[in-house]
Parts: C-alpha cells; structure tokens; sequence
C-alpha cells in the first residue's frame, strides 16, 4: 500500500517522491505516519472539542456568567428606581412570579442569546482590540428593538423609564465587566505568561524574525512564538542568534504537536506558494491547530485593511491614511476646548509650580525651545524649567554619557536637572504649559512628540512624522518614552500618522493616566 501524504491524502508516486525531495525544506512536509483522523469533522461542536488552544473557554464562560449578572444586577436596579415598573404585567401584586421571571431570568438570557448572535463570545474578538466592544454595543441596540417590538406586537404597556435604566444600565455593566475580565487576562499573560496562543512561525528567518518581534512587542495580545519553521534550510540561519528555536525539513504539524503549539503562522512569502497554503489548511482541518497568514504588510491598523475576494483570490485593499476631513475638525476643536479649560483649572497648579521653580533656582519659570511642527513649521514649546540656567553650556562635556540613540539626548541622573525638576519630569507636569500650544493651534493633545529643531532635517521617513501636529501624548508616550531606542520611536509616530483616528485619540489618552501614575519612562 502507498505511502499517504496528510495534505490531500493520495498516495505519493515516484514521481511525488522525486518532488517531495526538492521541497523538502517547504512547510509542506510529509509525514512519516498517516493521520489519526479521515476527514474532517462538519460538525462546529466537534471542531471546537478539538481544538488545541483552550484559554478561551473558562473565559467565555466567566463572560457569559458576568453578562447574564449584569442584565439581571441592571433590572433589579430599575425595578428599585421606578415604582411603575410592573406596568404592563396584570396581576403582579398578587403574584409577582412572572414578572420577576421576566426581569430576572428570561430578559438576561435573551441578552446572552443576542450578544452570541453577534458574536461576541467569538474567540478571535475576545481580549484584544475594540470589535468585541463593538459587538456588545450592537448587541445592545438589538435587545432594545427587541423589546419595542414586543411591546408594541403583544400591545403591552411598559414603564419607559423602567425599561430604559434596565437596558442601558444592562449595557453599561456589561461593557464595564467586560473591559474588567480583559484587565485580568492581560494581567495573567503579562505576569504568567498563560492564556496565550503557542505558535510556529514558518517562513524564511528574516520574515520569521520580524513577525515574532511584531507580536511579542505586546505580551497582552496573547500571542506566544515558540518554535520557527524557516522554508530556505538550515544554513540560512547559521550563526544567527535566535530568540526560539528553528526547524527546517519538518512536517510542521508534527512539529507543532511536538512543542506544544495551537496555531501555525504563515510569514511573508511563504504564504505565495503557489498552492501549498492551501494544502497546509487542508493538512490542519479536524486538528485542532489554528492557521494564520502574516502578510509583508507592517504597520498599518486593521480599519485600513479590507479582503476583497476576487474569483477565490484574496486581495488586501489598504486604504490611504485619513488626515483631514470631519474627524481632523472634531480633533482640532477637542484639543482647542480641553487646552482652554486645562489652562483655567490648572492655573493655581501652575503658580505654586512656579514659585517652586524659582525657590530652587532663581531665573526664568519657563523653558521655551524652537521645535519642528506641523509641514515642517517652527514654533517655540512651553515647559516649566527643571534644569540650572546653565544647562545649555554644561551639555558639550555630558554628550559621551548620552545614554539614547538618535537625535535625542537622555540621561537617567543628569546632574543638570535640580530637585523639583527632577519631580516635575518623572510626573510629566513639566509638559503642562504645552497646552498653550495646543490652545494655539501649534501642537495637538496626541501626535507625534515634538522634536528640536536644531537635531537634523528631517529627511526619510522621519519627514512623514510632520504631516500632523506633534502632540503632549503619543504612542511613544504609552510605550516606554524615554526607555525607546530611537528607530522604535520613530516606528511608533509613522504608525500613529498612518493610522490615526478620533477613537485612537482617545485610547492613547486614557493610556497616558496609567504611564503618568506609573511614572514609567520619565528621566
């Protein structure tokens, strides 16, 4: 009997041998032994019994038994708020039995009913990015049409007020217990390193690299790299350090039961192989093992990418980067309204900053610098001062101790900075006064941070960074500051002018409380 391969499950001719031999370092290889399994289970209960990954499963059951809480902790709230809220149900004095089973049991069911409907107990929504917020949301307006419509379909009389506060109340609570449970997970992928997805890179090394430094950037995002499979054969990574270990010529379904893996993710070129994708996920049906692809394509955020299927190929259409239109007038009006009430309830902040600054070192309470801008425009920054007036000149014999990359000039204890500029730097209150340039149009709440203008001319990619406002807060802000090498500074204000949006605004500055607190990165 002929040797079975375990993509498509023929028997391999000599002509299949011959060309097995000449790819044996492809990601599809054949195994020694035939599958366990002949066919793949139809079945969607079967399919998700055998899949290898399994974090999601106590969670999404911690999920539904957090969201029928909500709705029900929600009703018991309104039916305490209104004393109406029994209108609509006849006889409820006597025997209140079905209207508490409305209330507390069939209305909570109907909301996890409908928010799996929407999928939001989906696996690939829960724990990272904003999908999963938006499916409950979607939910959420579902459940309200829902009940207008029996109301108005049974003609039953319900207490408004009563049925408002219960489903949005209902909504609240679930968004807040949600966003709770993901704090936790990426409380225990940070801490533990559990409740994550193993996964094997396959691809030529440098493309195998670069994805396993993309993922591993956010240990949050669950995603766990544990062995990689490199298509061009071992000399390509001879002598090369790596962070995993590499395979070449290894069936990779093997390969990942033998690591311990759950997904295998497909690097750059090696998801154009003419059919051999394909065959992988024939391979990978009824194992258990998730396959993603790792398109060339870094960088850019998931609102930009669109899969338009033509005749069984899919296409990645990116669309261009949105900077200007509706949502650049709401930013400039938010940063314009939160600048000038900043600078009105800051102000009795900012005098007793003041007084501080000159008690510690007589001169001027303020630092202004020349900075490049929006196209490129000059303007002069406003910072409290926190280090001696001599600062300046003091540099030239510091510049051997800079302890960054780049264009920047960072020291841990740089013993130019006085005491309170040292306390005014690690809780970033000596950026304040930069809302009088946001208030001015010159910078922005949130962009890219505003460099010297004396530190280069901005030629490459570095440019592209001045085609928005420089901002108080940024993604380098949130992602280590002043720890970042210079290449990962300027990769985080490319993405962010890339993919800005109203919404991003608004993660980024809700991200920047916690860094502040924290005080992480801030010398």
């Amino acid at each position: 009997m002929g040797e079975v391969t375990a993509s498509l499950q023929r028997p391999v001719t000599n002509e299949g041998r011959s060309r097995l031999v000449r790819h044996v370092d492809s990601f599809e290889i054949q195994p020694p032994t035939p599958p366990s399994h002949n066919g793949v289970p139809r079945s969607a209960w079967t399919r998700a019994r055998r899949r290898v990954s399994r974090w999601h499963r106590p969670y999404t059951a911690i999920l539904l038994l957090l969201d029928f809480g909500a709705a029900a902790f929600a009703s018991w709230i309104a039916i305490q708020l209104f004393d109406q809220a029994a209108s609509g149900f006849s006889g409820t004095q006597q025997d209140p039995t079905w209207f508490h089973t409305v209330s507390y049991l069939l209305l909570p069911l109907g909301w996890v009913i409908i928010l799996w409907s929407n999928r939001a107990y989906d696996r690939r929504y829960l724990g990272l990015g904003p999908d999963e917020f938006k499916r409950v949301i979607r939910a959420g307006v579902t459940v309200a049409a829902s009940v207008s419509f029996l109301a108005f379909a049974t003609k039953t009389e319900l207490s408004r007020w009563t049925v408002g506060t219960a489903l949005l109340g209902a909504l609240l609570l679930i968004l807040w217990g949600r966003f709770v449970a993901r704090w936790a997970l990426h409380y225990i992928r940070r801490r533990a390193g559990q409740a994550a997805h193993r996964m094997v890179l396959v691809g030529t090394l440098p493309e195998c690299l670069e994805v396993y430094a993309a993922v591993t950037r956010s240990p949050a995002a669950g995603l766990m790299p544990v062995a990689i499979h490199i298509t061009d054969g071992y000399a390509a990574a001879r002598g090369m350090p790596t962070p995993v270990p590499v395979y070449a010529g290894r069936d990779v379904l093997a390969l990942v039961r033998e690591v311990g893996g759950d997904t295998i993710a497909v690097c750059g070129s090696a998801s154009a192989e003419p059919g051999e994708l394909r065959r992988l996920a024939w391979q990978l049906e009824g194992s258990g093992v998730d396959l993603v692809v790792a398109p060339q394509l870094t960088d850019i955020a998931g609102p930009r990418v669109h899969i338009r299927p033509i005749e069984g190929l899919p296409l990645l259409h990116v669309e261009e980067p949105t900077l200007s239109g509706p949502a650049l007038l709401a930013k400039n009006l938010m940063d314009r309204v939160a600048a000038g009430l900043g600078l009105l309830l800051l102000s009795p902040l900012f005098l007793a900053i003041a007084v501080a600054i000159r008690i510690s070192d007589p001169g001027p309470v303020f630092f202004r610098q020349p900075r490049v801008g929006h196209e490129g425009r000059t303007f002069r920054v406003w910072k409290f001062r926190t280090m001696y007036v001599n600062a300046e000149d003091r540099l030239a014999s510091l510049v051997d101790r800079n302890e960054t990359d780049g264009m920047l000039f960072k020291m841990k204890e740089d013993p130019r900075v006085f005491p309170v500029g040292r306390f005014l730097r690690a809780t970033s209150l000596d950026e304040l006064p930069q809302l009088i340039n946001v208030l001015w149009g010159e910078m922005s709440l949130v962009g890219p941070r505003p460099l010297p203008a004396d530190d280069g001319d901005f030629l490459g990619d570095v440019r592209r960074r001045l085609l928005v406002r420089p901002g108080m807060t940024g993604l380098w802000q949130v992602s280590g500051r002043s720890d970042l090498s210079w290449d990962e500074s300027v990769r985080l204000d490319l993405y962010y002018v890339d993919n800005w949006s109203l919404a991003y605004d608004l993660s980024i500055l809700w991200r920047t409380v916690g860094v502040v607190l924290a005080r992480k990165g801030a010398y």
